[in-house]
């Protein structure tokens, strides 16, 4: 089953299949339908928000969509128009469909050389970081309540996370000495969880591969294509194509290799947890 955000990404890449397949451009379409121009290329592009289902309907009528598959498809929109959690945070998340995305994944894989990915944050922490930014206190209030809302897809042993730690991540001075034991402690109680795999990079384990990335990673049930996201500061970049994601996944995979296995990296964040000043 596909979330709503998902749902939306498989429509809008079927219906581009369909009309190629018609041997029709976007403008024939929309001439055909009078709509106006740049009305199909928005669906096809994703961008559209939530899908009218006459309009999904008129498109499966012209491409002469067999009845089998046009039920299919009429479902993926009314799954598309569910009212994702995370539309209730458009201050905080905008247009971006990140948080969808990491909704709707079966298995999110993370990678941050500098910060503890936001799905491992206690709140103290999450706190701490966003302090720093130049964001009003009413927009970190709402981000704070954003951010403990995306926690809860790893709740029930719901999706699968690979996070890869770094020790520098984990010694920055932020907060009080108890706060910081208690986002190791944290970590610790994560890493033991069954859906939960973290490793840890080591300074004594020298230079790695990606040491300047930061790489989100989700896949998705069934044979839907899994997407990423590189970030900075100033920018986050989505990569749909799947060429493009397996780089990334090879990428991560080679970072992963490098830490520590998961026992030995909860047996360490028990020692730091005790140790950190």
């Amino acid at each position: 089953m596909y979330g709503a955000t998902v749902a939306k990404r498989r429509l809008a890449r079927r219906l581009v299949e369909l009309r190629v397949e018609n041997g029709y451009t976007a403008n024939q379409v929309c001439d055909k339908l009078n709509w106006g121009r740049g009305k199909v290329g928005r669906f096809e592009a994703n961008v559209w928000k939530r899908p009218e289902m006459s309009d999904v309907r008129d498109l499966l009528r012209i491409y002469g969509v067999p009845e089998a598959e046009r039920e299919e498809l009429e479902s993926l929109a009314m799954l598309a128009r569910g009212r994702a959690w995370w539309r209730e945070y458009g201050d905080v998340f905008g247009d971006d469909e990140y948080a969808g995305f990491e909704s709707d994944a079966e298995r999110v894989s993370l990678y941050m050389p500098l910060i503890l990915p936001g799905l491992l944050q206690t709140s103290a922490y999450t706190e701490a970081h966003m302090s720093v930014g130049t964001q009003s206190q009413q927009w970190r209030a709402r981000a704070l309540e954003a951010r403990q809302r995306r926690q809860r897809v790893l709740e029930d042993d719901g999706a699968e996370l690979v996070a890869v730690l770094t020790e520098a991540s984990l010694l920055y001075r932020w907060g009080t000495q108890a706060e910081r034991r208690a986002q190791i402690a944290h970590l610790v109680a994560m890493s033991r969880r069954e859906n939960v795999e973290i490793r840890l990079l080591r300074f004594a384990d020298g230079p790695h591969p990606g040491m300047s990335s930061l790489i989100s990673i989700f896949d998705f049930p069934g044979d839907e294509p899994g997407i990423a996201y590189l970030e900075n500061d100033a920018a986050v970049q989505q990569l749909d194509s799947v060429a493009e994601v397996e780089v990334y996944k090879r990428i991560f995979a080679e970072i992963r290799e490098a830490a520590l296995e998961p026992a030995a990296t909860t047996k360490s964040l028990e020692q730091l947890s005790e140790t950190l000043d």
